[in-house]
């Protein structure tokens, strides 16, 4: 088996595909938010390889190119953002204030609770880039010594999360505005949670592709200074 994968140049992207399409069509027939269509195919997929015992190496071989997408994809999501510029211009003061706050409170959570647990450098720097998408979380994990595959794993499940409690939270405090939801989804839970926030409505989505960048730029500015607070 893991010669199979090994050989093979695409099946293990068809695999990843195929599994996410099953997770979509399991979530729309549900319509639990718990059943998130990237969680069901993470798990898909880790339960083939243990059960048939295919080692990561053999299987990341055939599914590599998969993460070739994931910069187009992310700047794919300029276009909403572009169809309500007029938005922006609007709320601007407001909409910047905001994502700079949620953005610092990520960070600070993630100070504070290295502190209480006495995390070491290293693994600090692994889990501060969690909010922000993959592309830049990667790199800022690399840039200041941490481990990228946990990083990697943090920022999905960060994501994950915040696109399964995002609707009982709105509930909770009873937020209604297409705005807010976006500029909350697209700030604490990335790509993730802005293509959540897509589903809602395109202005929330739009606003969420705006979180994606701004948050992005300010994490990378204060993880410079904040990187050597532990």
């Amino acid at each position: 088996m893991n010669d199979f994968f090994t050989q093979s140049s695409f099946v293990g992207a068809i695999m990843c595909l195929a599994a996410f399409l099953f997770g979509k069509w399991i979530n729309k027939k549900t319509k639990l938010p718990f059943l998130n269509p990237l969680l069901i195919a993470i798990i898909i997929i880790v339960a083939f390889l243990l059960i048939f015992n295919v080692d990561y190496d053999a299987f990341n071989n055939s599914a590599k190119y998969i993460s070739y997408l994931i910069t187009p994809a992310t700047v794919a999501l300029a276009i909403p953002l572009y169809k309500h510029i007029a938005l922006l211009k609007k709320h601007f003061a407001a909409i910047i204030a905001a994502l700079v706050v949620g953005t610092f409170s990520g960070l600070l959570s993630i100070y504070v609770l290295s502190l209480l647990f006495g995390l070491n450098h290293e693994m600090y720097v692994t889990l501060l880039p969690k909010s922000i998408t993959t592309a830049v979380g990667m790199s800022i994990s690399v840039e200041f010594g941490g481990i990228v595959t946990i990083t990697v794993i943090t920022i999905i499940i960060t994501g994950i999360l915040g696109a399964i409690i995002d609707e009982p939270i709105y509930r909770i405090l009873h937020i209604k505005s297409s705005i807010a939801k976006g500029l909350g989804l697209g700030a604490a839970s990335h790509v993730i949670g802005t293509s959540k926030a897509m589903s809602i409505d395109e202005e929330c989505g739009a606003m969420g592709s705006l979180s994606i960048v701004v948050c992005s730029i300010i994490t990378v500015i204060a993880s410079t200074f904040m990187s050597g607070l532990i």
